[in-house]
């Protein structure tokens, strides 16, 4: 039997991450939160309009979400919110991901470096990662940026870590070895034998870093430690309208929402990945 032969009716990955229904059902909602996140604000109010008349509306009779205590449209706003919320998330999975794979190489191959790196990750990982947040931000001030940069910080140590025992494990394979002992350079035993087998781990932990940098995104805004009040985000927008609560529910209640959607789905897109991606678990499905 020819190679091609025995794996006709055998689905490939992108088939195998489309019958995953994790993967479907959590892609289908994160793309239709995108497409929302993407257009929706193009066609609502604008969402710092103030309309002192229209104040603490309930949903329907001022706008699909209501308005808030200062007549602002809810349902704009939210959806602003998931323009914040979506580019922080992507933002700090990508940056933290680059920065922590190329630390986690270095860490795992040369063996000189190593403690050095790996002494700074875990002084980093000593410290609870909404501290050095609201630190940074209070000492840089409260900007998209300044955010991004804080949330990333704590995340880098946990790719270092992954990439490194990727690294550990890889470069004593026989292929590596003989590598080395044919006298190839060691930015190219890194990037052409090691780098490849940390890809699909590092797509796994992007999608938990995504999820996990909204959550917390939404946790300093809701502190009054995040974004800017004048940028509308899910987290500040629940926190003004925490005051209201009791009164006026529908603040607190429809951006909340939408984070525990965004959040479940990116979470139900990278358990799907890593059933499908770890040959491990691939083997048993």
């Amino acid at each position: 039997m020819t190679g091609a032969e025995g794996n006709q009716g055998q689905p490939g990955i992108a088939g195998l991450l489309i019958s995953h229904r994790g993967v479907f059902w959590g892609g289908l909602v994160l793309i239709a939160i995108i497409l929302l996140a993407v257009f929706g604000p193009l066609i609502t109010a604008d969402p710092v309009a103030i309309n002192p008349m229209n104040r603490l509306k309930p949903p329907g009779i001022e706008g699909l979400f209501g308005t808030d205590m200062l007549g602002r449209d809810v349902f704009s706003r939210v959806l602003n919110g998931a323009r914040v919320s979506l580019t922080v998330g992507t933002a700090v999975a990508l940056i933290s991901v680059l920065v922590g794979l190329t630390l986690g190489l270095i860490a795992g191959y040369v063996r000189a470096l190593d403690a050095v790196i790996m002494r700074v990750m875990d002084g980093l990982m000593s410290i609870p990662a909404i501290l050095l947040a609201i630190a940074m931000i209070s000492l840089a001030g409260a900007t998209l940026t300044t955010v991004v940069v804080a949330i990333v910080i704590p995340e880098i140590p946990r790719v270092v870590r992954l990439v490194r025992s990727v690294v550990l494990t890889v470069r004593e394979e026989p292929y590596v070895e003989a590598a080395i002992a044919s006298g190839t350079r060691t930015l190219q035993i890194m990037v052409r034998h090691i780098l490849p087998n940390t890809i699909a781990p590092l797509i796994v932990q992007a999608t938990y870093i995504c999820g996990s940098a909204m959550l917390l995104e939404a946790i300093l805004g809701f502190l009054g430690a995040g974004i800017p009040p004048e940028i509308p985000s899910w987290g500040n927008i629940m926190s003004e309208g925490r005051t209201f609560f009791q009164l006026t529910p529908w603040i607190i209640f429809f951006p909340g929402l939408a984070l525990a959607l965004t959040v479940l789905a990116v979470n139900f897109v990278g358990d799907g990945l890593r059933d499908t991606l770890d040959p491990r678990i691939a083997r048993t499905m």
